[in-house]
C-alpha cells in the first residue's frame, strides 16, 4: 500500500500542475483595456491570435507563431486613435492572406511570404523569435515547448 501511494504521489509530481486550454487562452492581460483573444491551430505545430487594445484609442495585431522555433509574424490589422496615422481597419482582408497561405503547402507558407502578402494591407508587420511559451502553444503543442520559458497563466 505505502508503494503504491508512493508511486501516485511520483506521478502527480511528474504532471503539470493545470495544463492550460485554449479556452483560457482568451483573457484581459492589461487591467480592463488589453488583452488577447481569438485563439486558433493552424496546425503543424503554428498558432494564431489576436492581441487588443482599447484605452483612448484601439487596436487590433495578430502574431502567427511557430510553438517549436519560436519564431512569430505579427502585424497590426486596425487601429484608431492610436497616434497620428490615419484610422484603419483591413482585419478581413488581413485573415484572407493568411488563409490563403495556410490553405497551401506549409513549405510555401514562410512568414517571408506572408508579411509580403501583407505588406500592402497590414501594419506594423513584424517577424521576430519569442523567448518565452505563448498560451496557445502551451494549450496545443506544449511538446514543442523545448528550451523556451513555459507559459505560466497569470
Amino acid at each position: 500500500m505505502k508503494g503504491a501511494l508512493l508511486t501516485i504521489l511520483a506521478l502527480c509530481l511528474a504532471l503539470p500542475a493545470h495544463a492550460v486550454t485554449l479556452q483560457e487562452c482568451a483573457r484581459t492581460t492589461h487591467i480592463s483595456h488589453g488583452g488577447e483573444d481569438m485563439h486558433r491551430d493552424l496546425g503543424e505545430g503554428r498558432v494564431m491570435w489576436r492581441d487588443w487594445w482599447s484605452q483612448e484609442g484601439t487596436a487590433s495585431d495578430f502574431t502567427v507563431a511557430d510553438c517549436g522555433s519560436g519564431h512569430a509574424l505579427r502585424f497590426r490589422t486596425a487601429e484608431e486613435r492610436m497616434n497620428d496615422r490615419l484610422p484603419f481597419d483591413k482585419t478581413d482582408k488581413a485573415l484572407k492572406v493568411i488563409a490563403s497561405h495556410e490553405e497551401g503547402a506549409r513549405a510555401f507558407a514562410t512568414f517571408n511570404r506572408m508579411a509580403a502578402d501583407l505588406d500592402k494591407v497590414a501594419r506594423d508587420i513584424a517577424i521576430t523569435e519569442l523567448k518565452g511559451e505563448t498560451c496557445a502553444c502551451a494549450a496545443l503543442y506544449p511538446e514543442l515547448r523545448g528550451d523556451k520559458a513555459p507559459f505560466v497563466l497569470g
